[in-house]
Protein backbone atom coordinates (compact mmCIF):
# COMPACT_ATOMS: atom_id res chain seq x y z
CA UNK A 1 0.00 0.00 0.00
CA UNK A 2 2.00 3.43 -0.73
CA UNK A 3 1.83 6.66 0.79
CA UNK A 4 2.11 9.30 -2.09
CA UNK A 5 3.09 12.29 -0.61
CA UNK A 6 1.33 15.17 -2.79
CA UNK A 7 3.22 18.87 -2.33
CA UNK A 8 2.05 21.44 -4.12
CA UNK A 9 0.72 24.68 -3.06
CA UNK A 10 -2.62 25.07 -5.33
CA UNK A 11 -5.34 23.42 -4.25
CA UNK A 12 -6.43 22.51 -7.64
CA UNK A 13 -3.36 20.82 -8.83
CA UNK A 14 -2.79 19.13 -5.36
CA UNK A 15 -6.48 17.78 -5.92
CA UNK A 16 -5.88 16.86 -10.02
CA UNK A 17 -2.55 15.05 -8.84
CA UNK A 18 -4.39 13.46 -5.64
CA UNK A 19 -6.99 12.13 -7.76
CA UNK A 20 -5.25 10.41 -10.67
CA UNK A 21 -3.36 8.90 -7.52
CA UNK A 22 -6.00 7.44 -6.06
CA UNK A 23 -6.28 5.09 -9.31
CA UNK A 24 -2.96 3.39 -8.08
CA UNK A 25 -4.57 0.58 -6.56
CA UNK A 26 -4.40 1.09 -2.56
CA UNK A 27 -2.51 4.08 -2.74
CA UNK A 28 -2.75 6.57 0.41
CA UNK A 29 -2.68 10.22 -0.93
CA UNK A 30 -1.06 12.49 2.08
CA UNK A 31 -1.17 16.13 0.70
CA UNK A 32 0.99 18.92 1.85
CA UNK A 33 0.61 22.58 0.53
CA UNK A 34 4.85 23.71 0.73
CA UNK A 35 8.36 22.11 1.46
CA UNK A 36 8.15 22.84 5.14
CA UNK A 37 4.20 21.32 5.84
CA UNK A 38 6.42 18.12 3.58
CA UNK A 39 9.01 17.74 5.90
CA UNK A 40 6.64 17.61 9.08
CA UNK A 41 4.61 14.62 6.63
CA UNK A 42 7.49 13.12 5.93
CA UNK A 43 8.65 12.90 9.83
CA UNK A 44 4.81 11.52 11.01
CA UNK A 45 4.08 9.13 7.83
CA UNK A 46 5.96 6.17 6.19
CA UNK A 47 6.06 7.47 2.97
CA UNK A 48 6.77 5.76 -0.56
CA UNK A 49 7.01 8.54 -3.25
CA UNK A 50 7.24 12.25 -3.39
CA UNK A 51 5.53 14.15 -6.06
CA UNK A 52 6.87 17.92 -5.51
CA UNK A 53 6.14 21.26 -6.63
CA UNK A 54 8.79 23.43 -8.16
CA UNK A 55 7.46 26.53 -7.25
CA UNK A 56 6.23 27.05 -3.53
CA UNK A 57 6.19 29.72 -1.13
CA UNK A 58 7.65 28.92 2.70
CA UNK A 59 10.06 26.57 1.27
CA UNK A 60 10.40 25.26 -2.78
CA UNK A 61 10.50 21.82 -4.27
CA UNK A 62 14.34 21.97 -4.61
CA UNK A 63 14.99 23.23 -1.26
CA UNK A 64 12.81 20.07 -0.10
CA UNK A 65 14.44 17.73 -2.81
CA UNK A 66 18.27 18.54 -1.08
CA UNK A 67 17.28 18.34 2.49
CA UNK A 68 15.21 14.94 1.40
CA UNK A 69 18.55 13.93 -0.21
CA UNK A 70 20.48 15.31 2.67
CA UNK A 71 18.88 13.01 4.96
CA UNK A 72 19.60 9.55 6.08
CA UNK A 73 15.86 8.51 6.69
CA UNK A 74 14.45 9.45 3.55
CA UNK A 75 17.16 9.74 0.82
CA UNK A 76 16.14 7.10 -0.92
CA UNK A 77 11.99 7.97 -1.60
CA UNK A 78 11.94 8.67 -5.22
CA UNK A 79 10.90 12.26 -5.74
CA UNK A 80 9.10 13.52 -9.05
CA UNK A 81 9.60 17.13 -9.60
CA UNK A 82 6.54 18.77 -11.20
CA UNK A 83 6.22 22.11 -12.87
CA UNK A 84 5.39 25.10 -14.99
CA UNK A 85 8.60 25.67 -16.32
CA UNK A 86 10.00 23.44 -19.52
CA UNK A 87 12.97 25.18 -18.51
CA UNK A 88 16.03 23.16 -19.47
CA UNK A 89 17.84 25.03 -16.30
CA UNK A 90 14.98 23.67 -13.71
CA UNK A 91 14.77 20.34 -14.36
CA UNK A 92 18.77 20.12 -14.49
CA UNK A 93 18.59 21.41 -10.98
CA UNK A 94 16.11 19.22 -10.18
CA UNK A 95 17.84 16.00 -11.82
CA UNK A 96 21.46 17.36 -10.05
CA UNK A 97 19.52 17.93 -6.41
CA UNK A 98 18.58 14.25 -6.83
CA UNK A 99 15.32 14.51 -8.18
CA UNK A 100 14.56 10.46 -9.97
CA UNK A 101 12.05 12.49 -12.84
CA UNK A 102 10.59 15.71 -14.01
CA UNK A 103 7.15 16.33 -15.26
CA UNK A 104 6.14 19.56 -17.04
CA UNK A 105 2.55 21.01 -16.11
CA UNK A 106 -0.06 20.53 -17.59
CA UNK A 107 0.52 16.92 -16.63
CA UNK A 108 -0.73 13.81 -18.19
CA UNK A 109 -2.51 11.82 -15.62
CA UNK A 110 -1.47 8.61 -17.79
CA UNK A 111 2.15 9.59 -17.99
CA UNK A 112 2.02 10.42 -14.13
CA UNK A 113 0.47 7.22 -12.96
CA UNK A 114 2.96 5.07 -15.45
CA UNK A 115 5.77 6.93 -14.33
CA UNK A 116 4.47 6.70 -9.84
CA UNK A 117 4.01 2.95 -10.69
CA UNK A 118 7.34 2.71 -12.33
CA UNK A 119 9.17 3.74 -9.13
CA UNK A 120 6.53 1.79 -6.54
CA UNK A 121 6.86 -1.53 -8.38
Amino acid sequence: MPNILVVEDSPTMRQLIGFAMKRIPGSRVIEATDGVDALKKLSSEKIDIILCDINMPVMDGLKLASLVRGSATYKSIPIIMITTEGAEEDKNKALALGANAYLTKPIQTQELIRLVNSYLS
